[in-house]
């Protein structure tokens, strides 16, 4: 194998394939990038075996086609450490893989091609297309509440519900739920919903960017595959029942009112610096036309704050963990959030005034 390549043309698909790479592998293959190269582009492929993604960028010369795998991140480092612009010549020799650029070279350990796992190919059933745009804003007004490393395997993923010219996230950990949905021109018979495992949806969403441009999901029984320009994303999907969301979100609270999200978020983060670290919970008193927020923790600090909101009716005082409601004022993407509450022991409705394509509902805590 020889070939060269521009620093750039190289960085940017390596630099998304090394970030599907583990640090710490129990196959040793599996800390290598698989590099094919043939007389029309480069091909680099990192996977952890449940997460696959290929990146094809163009060579600038081949000489001989190959393939080879080499350590993922060392190769990163030293591409990142080179200058810009910098024309790089790879070769194999004697077993190794040697990179040449300017006055330096670099010798590289390989491992047998023969043993880079494949994610096997089921054939998909359903092939549609989404603009990117659409996707990424379904994943970031949802994945935050994506649980981690829960017992509940199938909470620590998103749901990907695709029906009949609608495409709906829904993430959970068991305290707070994220639903956005979007309209799209699919045609999908029957719904069908997928449990996409947690590092699929952080890998694949670093593939997406706001544009109207075409990703094209494959759907297969046990896999999700997403092609987007020169990158093919494979993810394991997880397989388990997620629960019912629709039955999570609550209905007919009579509190509703309206605040400026900026000003609520400062006054929310100012007031968690005296929460008790562990629980980190605050306590908000609704009155007509103000919220009060106030925080203590075990060394008797406290913190009090008020900020006027759209509010006539009754009072009402109700407990919540502080960063579940700053991380639903980050995402919402108006000036204003309203929020909708029916008592101390129900859970609040966030979203946009009037409603938008997501909504979001957060327990609340006793204190």
């Amino acid at each position: 194998m020889r070939f060269s390549i521009t620093r750039e043309a190289l960085l940017r698909p390596l630099a998304l394939v090394a970030g599907v790479v583990e640090r710490r592998q129990t196959l040793p293959v599996l800390s290598n990038v698989l590099i094919q190269v043939d007389q029309e582009q480069v091909a680099l492929t990192g996977t952890d075996l449940e997460v696959e993604l290929i990146g094809r960028t163009a060579a600038s010369q081949v000489e001989v086609p190959g393939a080879v795998t080499v350590p993922a991140r060392k190769l990163m480092d030293i591409c990142k450490s080179l200058p810009d612009q910098a024309e790089l010549q790879f070769s194999l020799e004697e077993g190794r893989a040697v990179l040449r650029s300017g006055r330096s070279r670099f010798t590289l350990s390989t491992l047998p091609v023969a043993e880079f796992p494949n994610i096997e190919d089921s054939a998909g059933d359903v092939e549609l297309s989404l603009p990117r745009g659409t996707l990424k804003h379904l994943i970031d007004a949802t994945s935050f509440a994506m649980a981690q490393q829960d017992v509940r395997y199938y909470l620590n993923g998103m749901l990907l519900e695709l029906r009949a010219n609608l495409v709906r996230t829904v993430a959970t950990d068991g305290h707070r739920l994220a639903v956005c949905s979007r309209p799209a021109e699919i045609q999908v018979e029957p719904a069908r919903k997928l449990i996409v495992p947690r590092k699929g949806v952080l890998e694949l969403v670093r593939l997406l960017d706001d544009s109207d441009e075409p990703v094209t999901l494959t759907l297969s029984a046990s896999h999700v595959r997403a092609h987007t320009g020169d990158f093919t994303f494979t993810s394991k999907l997880v397989d388990g029942k997620f629960p019912d969301y629709e039955r999570v979100v609550p209905r007919g609270g009579d509190k509703v009112f309206i605040a400026e999200r900026a000003e609520l978020r400062q006054v929310l983060s100012r007031t968690s610096i005296l929460s008790n670290e562990k629980y980190r919970g605050v306590r908000l008193h609704l009155q007509e036309g103000n919220l009060q927020v106030m925080a203590n923790n075990p060394e008797q600090e406290e913190a009090e704050e008020n900020v006027a909101v759209e509010y006539g009716g009754d009072s009402l005082e109700i407990g919540f963990n502080v960063g579940y409601l700053i991380d639903v004022l980050n995402v919402i993407g108006e000036d204003r959030v309203q929020m909708t509450l029916a008592d101390s022991n129900s859970s609040a409705l966030m979203e946009e005034p009037g409603g938008g394509d997501a909504l979001y509902v957060v327990m609340p805590m006793r204190l």
